[in-house]
Formats: C-alpha cells, structure tokens, sequence
C-alpha cells in the first residue's frame, strides 16, 4: 500500500514500509498521458517548441503592455495554444480562495471561500476537497483550465503577509489539506498547481531575502507538506517561489527542481514560474519549465531565446523537449484537450455560498467561553456590535488571491493611493454582514452598531446592552508582512473599554493569523473568525446563537508575544521599502533569513523545544459540548483512540495523536489526526496513519529511524496530552 493511500486509511502503521509515490483508482493514468506527450513532442516542428514554454499576464493596467489575444481571458496568464497538434491554449486564473476579481477588470465575481487558514482549521480534508471542487467549477464556468492553487508553504512567520494563504504550521497537517484541495480543483479537467516552491516564509524583501536552512531541516519541514501535498493532489504544476534559497533564485534553483522535486520525488508535471520571478535562461538548464507572466521578467527567455539555445546545442534541445513533454503530460492527464473549458458555463451560486458556509462554520475556533457566556440566547433584548465594518461585511485577504462576489467589495479601504498595485492592496469586505445575520437570529432584540473610531462612544453603546459583541480585524495581504501581532487601529484599546463598559463583552477576531491578546481576561468569550469568505457573517452567527457548535482547532500557534518566535526581529523591516514587489531600498544582499535557528521545528515543535508557552497552542479549540478520550491502543500494526461525547450537546472533535518521543530524546510531531461527529453520550473510534517520515531524521539523501523507545499521545492540542504509549522500533533508513 503507498503511502498517500495509508494516509487515507484509518491504522497508525508502525510497520514502516518505504514510502511510495501515490497512486489511486480515481487519478488518471499519469504513463499514458506522459506517452502521449513524448509522441506529441516528437511531431513538434522546432518553431513550435517554444510556444507552450512561456506566456504573459492578459491583465490591462498590470505592468508592461502587452497584446491580449483574442481567445485570451482577463487574468493571470494566457499561453498559446499550437492548433495543428490539438494542443489547447492555457488560460490561468488566481488562486487557491476562489476565482480572483483582478480588481474588478473582468467584470464579473466569484464565490469566495474563507482563508486557507480557516479551512485548516477545521482538520477535514473531505471538505476542503469540497472547496476545491467548488472555485474548480467556477474556474472551468469562466473559460478557465489553470487554477494557480495549492498553497502549501509552512507559517515559519505568523507575521507573513501571505499567512492567511496557507494552511498551517505542520507538514502532515498542511500536505494532507494541500492535497485535498488540489484534488478538488483538478476534478474538474483543470490543472491546479501548488506553491510556492518553496521556504517562502516572509513577504519583506519577498525577490532578495535568502532562505538559509539546512538541507536535512528542509526535508523534514516545508519540504514534506509540499512532498505529501504532490503525493496526495498530484498537481498537474508546481509553481515556484520568489525568495532565494542557499544564494539561488527558488525558480532558479537546480537543488530544489531538479534534485529535490525532480530526481528524488520523480515528479512528472511541469514547473511554472511565478510572475516576474525568473531571473535569466539559466533557469531552464536548472529545472524551470514554463516562464509565467513574461513580461515581468527582464527579458522572455523562454521563446526566442531559448529556441536559439537548443538549435545550437543538444543539450539544451533535449533539455527544450523535456520541458514540453512535461507541460503536455499534465495537460493530457487533467484532459484538457478532451474537456475543454468555455466561457459562460452555468454556475449554481447558492450551493456554491453553502460550501463557503460549510467551510466557514467548521473553520470557527472557540478559544475562550467563560462562564458559558456563548452560545448567546435568542431571547436577548438588547445587544451591542462594535467594529470591525461588521454591519456591511467581513474581511478578506488582499493581493493576487483576492476574490469578490456580486458587486464587489462591501467596503473598501484604499492602502496606497496611487500606483498599478493601488487595486491589489485594497482592505476590502466580502458582502456577508455578521449585524445583519444577528439580526435574524435575534429578531426581537434591539442591535445597534457603532464602528469605533470614538472608543467612549462604543463604550456608552456597550454598557447600556446586554451583551456587547466587538469585532476586530487584522488585515493582511501579499507583498507586506505585519509589524507585529498587535491589532491595528486601536483595537486593543476599543476592546479594552467596551469590556469595562459591560462584563458580558464577545471578542470575534477576523485576523489573517495569530494576534496578541492583552485584553483576554476581561472578556467573556473570543472567537476565531479568520477571514471566512462569501458566508462568513452567517456562519459568525450561526456560531455565536449556537445553531452551529463551534469543532474548528487552531492550525498555528498563537505567540504571547513576538519575542517567543524563533526570529522576534523580522529581518529587513526596518530598511526595505513597503511595497508589492518586495523591494528593498539598499542592501537587496544583506538581508537573510536563517531558518537553521528552528530547523524542522516549525511552530508548536518550536515551542516544545524552546520549553516557551504560547498563548493558544496548535491544535487548540473549544465545543459547546465537552469530549473525553481513550488510551491509544496499538495492537500490531494498529492504533486506535476512542472518543466519547460527554456534554449535552452534538459536536465535533479534532483527535491529535503526537510523537512524544523518540530514543530517549524529546520531540514533538503531529503523527496523525482525525475528526469524529458525535451525538451527546455517543461513543466513536478514530484511527489514523502514521507516515513514516514523520518518525524520521533526513540524512545523507535517506530517512533514517534510530532504534529505540518511541512515545505516542493522543490530546485536543499539542499541550494537553494524554500519559505516552512506548513502542519499541528497530534502526532503518530508506530512499523516497
């Protein structure tokens, strides 16, 4: 059995086979599709080569003008077709949230699903797959095959701009949810990608800074969720990222697509640039495929260029076919040829807004309910909303993953005020007002709203209504990191009054990652919203009235302070120039981030390590209800964790099962996970997979497992865990 099927199966395996590439009954033939590209290559003129090979960005007003074709659509990237071989044009579109708005230059909208954040925070890849099948149908409606998807990279920095883009701190968590989503997308007959390839932790100097880690650390962290991620989603493209690792270009990099992605994964897709990241034809000779967005880059090294390359030498003309048969192998295995993709397909919006909703509601984090302040009863007669625009909308992740519904932004706040990146850095608010959905549970109660901006205001509103409900947002976006974790715009103070106004006060945070809290223990209740998409004020709702029991856990740790994290000084913050392009203002050489300071201990392994507590560890999250677990059993290859439901109502729980120990040594690994729906005194079994790697050190271009005493636990987060179960393993190491 392969190791994407036992991760799908339901037994720890401690049995520990060497892992194999994936395979399943449902994905296409991947050697048929790779044969039908050797045949097709092999009737390519020498002219046609370099068609597929590059592409621009058909976006008016997005950088250097280019001419748009006419079979082109508005958005992130249109490559040419070759007619005479059947071979289709390539039209692609942001991103892994939905169908991207492109500031609203293709007229038209999308559904939104919440952050990918949000989704893992529900620990359910069935409906993440869910999610991807839904922005994969909208995509494929639209005339769309390319869906620039599948972000993946790990949260080294809750302070990255792009945080609300990724799933999670782990590798298991975030390959397994990267996967499912990719195979979502790709059920359509549309490539998806993942990205960005890889170690892209920061958005400061996002073209400069130079990743430093070691190549062991590397293996067992960012690299595996995106190893796991292929293994599960088979993604037609890989796409790489902007930053440096060890001195190279990540597009440019002959160690991460060549010898990592290529030679020791054996992966058959094609890599794609990401817009304006390839620094010269090199980058051909040392793994890239395809030159996305061309006129970004300094030149388009991918046509001319590179057919005068291969006319003249062999090498380059094999290297030139290699790049070709791997853009038609995922062409052919997603069947865009055969399924072609047209504009104006029918789109069901409402069962599109449910699964939004669906992801939304299971996404919610409860991370405190004192005195069982929630859920708010629907006989309140007065209750205050604070902040946050709550009474237009909820608020989204900004840059190329920007999606909007029907008429655009609720609310929009212009960052920078001029400029072609102006559109792209916008706050905005998706049209899903939370006052409106409380309105509807509380029919009866008088709901007033006060923005915030005069704190004594608010707090007047506040301490003459039963219950106050303050909404705080930490808006993020690509191209810009966060200061820290504090939230902006006096926030902290507004909470911090409405709470001395009445005792009953509700915090809902709409944040992109982790905040600082100060204000904690003056609040009864705060709720994690994270930017949860087309649907979120009704899911916000639906939580806080209790007609949805909040199951969500945390897929990031939150710090207590910056200066818990492994890097407290974002490096480069304080001399690179805000701006989209991450462009620093000198010293573009100077700025590095050293990763060999966690190594493969991203996150809760950090804190673990560091013997630091975190004011909400991974994994944590509160019910309505309240679960009770059992001793892992393992029996053979086994392992199982009972759960019952000792509360009065219905839920969800998330069971976690960690690696404790290892030959006498400490650790901390999420080895596997499970989530179970249960009634009230109902009783249910999780069982789960433990991948090899995740018990192993990667050396010397091998896994390798020392022998001796290995500790498991089970517990709701990576803190609270249950007395270990040892089991004893031999020594062994293999290759992927």
């Amino acid at each position: 059995m392969t190791i994407a099927r036992l991760l799908a199966c339901s037994a720890v395996s401690l049995v520990l086979a060497a892992p194999a590439l994936a395979t399943d009954p449902d994905t296409v033939d991947l050697a048929a599709a790779e044969k039908r590209a050797v045949e097709t290559v092999a009737r390519m003129k020498p002219e046609e080569k370099t068609i597929i090979t590059h592409g621009i960005m058909p976006l008016p007003g997005g950088g250097p003008k280019v001419d748009i074709p006419a079979d082109a659509i508005i958005g992130a990237g249109y490559v040419q077709g070759i007619e005479r071989l059947g071979v289709p044009a390539l039209r692609e579109t942001d991103a892994s949230l939905g169908v991207t708005w492109v500031m609203g230059a293709r007229n038209d909208w999308a559904t939104a699903l919440p952050s990918a954040t949000s989704q893992a925070a529900s620990w359910n890849p069935a409906l993440i797959r869910r999610g991807g099948a839904m922005i994969g149908a909208e995509a494929r409606a639209k005339g769309f095959n390319v869906l620039l998807a599948g972000g993946v990279n790990l949260a080294r920095d809750p302070r990255n701009g792009r945080t609300f883009e990724y799933f999670s701190e782990d590798p298991l968590l975030s390959g397994i949810l990267a996967g499912a989503a990719i195979q979502g997308v790709q059920s359509n007959h549309i490539i998806s990608t993942i990205k960005h390839f890889a170690l892209n932790g920061q958005e400061t100097g996002r073209k400069y800074v130079d990743v430093k880690i070691a190549s062991g650390a590397a293996h067992e962290s960012d690299l595996l969720a995106f190893q796991i991620g292929i293994e599960q989603g088979q993604p037609g493209s890989v796409m790489c990222a902007y930053n440096r690792v060890h001195g190279a270009q990540a597009c440019d990099s002959d160690w991460m697509l060549n010898k990592v992605l290529k030679q020791e994964w054996g992966y058959k897709g094609f890599v794609m640039s990401d817009w304006g990241a390839v620094p010269s034809i090199q980058a051909a000779i040392h793994g890239l495929d395809h030159q996305s967005g061309e006129q970004l880059d300094p030149g388009v090294f991918f046509g001319s260029q590179l057919a005068d390359k291969a006319a003249a030498d062999t090498a380059w003309a094999t290297r030139l076919n290699d790049m070709n048969r791997r853009i038609l192998t995922a062409i052919y295995a997603a069947g865009l040829d055969k399924n072609p993709a047209q504009p104006g397909g029918t789109i069901d919006w409402d069962a599109h807004a449910l699964v939004a909703e669906d992801v939304a509601k299971q996404g919610i984090v409860l991370l405190k309910n004192e005195d069982g302040a929630l859920p708010l009863a629907m006989t309140a007669k007065s209750i205050a909303v604070i902040g946050g625009y709550a009474d237009g909308g909820v608020l989204s992740g900004a840059g190329s993953s920007q999606v909007m519904g029907k008429g655009g932004p609720a609310v929009k706040l212009p960052v920078a005020g001029s400029g072609i990146w102006a559109g792209f850095i916008s706050e905005s608010y998706h049209r899903s007002s939370p006052m409106a959905a409380i309105k509807a549970h509380a029919p009866n109660a008088i709901v007033l709203y006060r923005q915030g901006q005069y704190i004594k205001d608010a707090a007047e509103l506040a301490a003459r209504s039963e219950v106050a409900v303050v909404f705080a947002t930490q808006w993020m976006t690509e191209g810009l990191d966060v200061p820290d974790l504090s939230l902006p715009r006096g926030q902290d103070s507004l909470i911090e009054a409405v709470a001395a106004a009445n005792p009953n006060t509700i915090v809902v945070l709409e944040t992109g990652g982790p905040v600082k809290m100060p204000w904690l223990g003056k609040v009864k209740a705060v709720v994690e919203a994270w930017y949860p998409g087309a649907r979120g004020g009704q899911a916000i709702a639906s939580v806080l009235f209790g007609e949805t029991n909040p199951s969500g856990h945390l897929p990031l740790t939150f710090p207590a302070e910056e200066s818990q994290l492994p890097r407290p000084r974002l490096d480069g913050s304080d001399w690179v120039e805000p701006d989209f392009g991450g462009n620093p203002k000198n010293g573009k050489d100077k700025l590095h981030a050293d990763y060999d300071i966690e190594g493969s201990d991203v996150g809760y392994r950090w804190y673990a390590r560091s013997g630091t507590k975190p004011l909400f560890p991974f994994g944590y999250g509160l019910s309505y209800t309240t679960f009770t677990h059992g001793t892992p059993v393992i029996t053979g290859t086994a392992a199982s964790v009972a759960v019952t439901n000792t509360g009065r109502r219905a839920g969800a729980d998330v069971v976690q099962l960690y690696l404790t120990g290892r030959a006498g040594e400490p650790k901390r690994r999420l080895v596997g996970f499970g989530r179970v729906e249960l009634a009230p005194g109902a009783s249910g079994t999780v069982t789960m997979t433990v991948d090899p790697r995740l018990l192993a050190d990667w050396k010397d271009g091998r896994w390798s497992i020392p022998a001796g005493d290995y500790t498991f636990a089970v517990g709701s987060d990576a803190e609270r865990l249950s007395t270990p179960v040892a089991i004893k393993m031999n020594a062994r190491s293999w290759k992927d």
